[in-house]
């Protein structure tokens, strides 16, 4: 993995995303408080450092600003994983939040898709919409090309259901990413 920057600017939101800073240290804000926590949480525990800066047209809700978040971070993650030679390309976790637990696979294959099941019991967790995390990780499992399951198993509190969720994708990225050798992990010889 190298060091990767994108940024992506509309009329709806201005986002940096870099994966792997110089300063090697974590920075996320997003002006969402309960996102930057997932996207810190993501960070920290996929040991993947990342500067995460986004503006975005909250005045209307926080929807531009998660999606085109999702979008900006997957397509860094993408450059920074190159032609994704010699990474172990699966990944899979399960991480419990107090009663909570959830469960993420995926593979970094250049083929994207998102398979998403977890119930919310209330709207909003903060100023962030709960509805948001599905929309979240579309984005970035199809910027980054990744085949991406998310399961909610169970769990009472949305907060501790969402940060299980986010935590067991960084587990799962974390083991995706590390090295496998040499050359494209695939029968095919290539990804995709």
């Amino acid at each position: 993995m190298q060091t990767a920057s994108v940024t992506r600017t509309s009329k709806e939101t201005d986002i940096t995303a870099v994966i792997l800073p110089e300063d090697g240290k974590t920075e996320i804000s997003t002006g969402i408080g309960f996102f930057d926590h997932m996207l810190t949480a993501l960070s920290v525990h996929s040991r993947i450092p990342m500067h995460i800066t986004a503006k975005g047209d909250l005045h209307v809700d926080a929807h531009h600003t998660v999606e085109d978040t999702g979008i900006v971070l997957g397509q860094a993650l993408a450059k920074a994983l190159g032609d994704k030679s010699g990474i172990a390309r699966y990944g899979s976790a399960y991480i419990p939040m107090d009663e909570a637990l959830a469960f993420c696979a995926l593979d970094i294959c250049n083929r994207p898709f998102l398979v998403f099941d977890a119930a919310f019991t209330n709207a909003m967790i903060g100023t962030y919409d709960s509805c948001l995390t599905e929309e979240f990780l579309r984005a970035f499992a199809f910027h980054a090309g990744i085949t991406l399951h998310v399961r909610v198993l169970y769990g009472k509190n949305d907060h501790h259901k969402t940060e299980a969720a986010f935590k067991a994708l960084a587990h799962a990225l974390r083991i995706a990413c590390t090295s496998a050798g040499e050359g494209a992990f695939s029968t095919k010889g290539i990804l995709g």
